[in-house]
């Protein structure tokens, strides 16, 4: 598979110039907002905007809203793409959803969580609730590996040559008073 470069540049652009996507459709609540302000606050801009640029040369925000509202006055780094608005919206709908199917790793997320430290109680709120639904997470998987208790039967599987084959021994079985049923593996 070949896959494309669809990255033309690394801009810096005052936030307040981009252009915000009137399809966006991400919302940021009030707890999201006062992390983002406390994480930019202590490390600063980690990561780029994404936008791609319009025929009059602005550019229009496909992900990075909440950090372009966060900080207008601030010159901030732009990827800007070589993307039309079919694939924009396409990146729109699934840049997110991609990483949040991400699984996590109980145990270097632990690790993480007591190293880590921040100054913002905001931040620090987050990473409670982060912590919080590893351990719930964590408390599940537990409970579900719980040892499985068969109780004592006698059974026997039959391999069968085909489908019809399994029909006919099932019938068969059946017709004999026997208490079976029909298993796919």
């Amino acid at each position: 598979m070949q896959i494309r470069d669809r990255i033309r540049e690394l801009r810096r652009v005052r936030a307040n110039e981009l252009r915000p996507n009137p399809r966006n459709w991400r919302t940021h609540p009030d707890s999201q907002r006062d992390a983002l302000r406390g994480l930019l606050a202590e490390i600063g801009y980690a990561g780029a905007l994404l936008a791609r640029e319009l025929d009059d040369g602005s550019l229009q925000l496909i992900d990075g809203h909440l950090r372009a509202e966060t900080t207008p006055d601030a010159v901030v780094p732009v990827l800007v793409l070589d993307v039309n608005a079919e694939e924009a919206d396409k990146i729109l709908l699934t840049h997110d959803p991609i990483a949040a199917l991400a699984g996590t790793d109980h145990e270097q997320l632990t690790a993480l969580l007591i190293d880590a430290r921040f100054n913002s109680p905001h931040v620090a709120q987050l990473l409670d609730g982060l912590a919080q639904t590893a351990a719930e997470v964590e408390a599940a998987v537990e409970r579900d590996c719980e040892e499985v208790r068969i109780p004592e039967s006698w059974q026997v599987v039959v391999e069968c040559r085909d489908e019809e084959d399994q029909r006919e021994m099932f019938e068969r079985l059946r017709g004999e008073g026997r208490r079976c049923r029909v298993l796919t593996l």
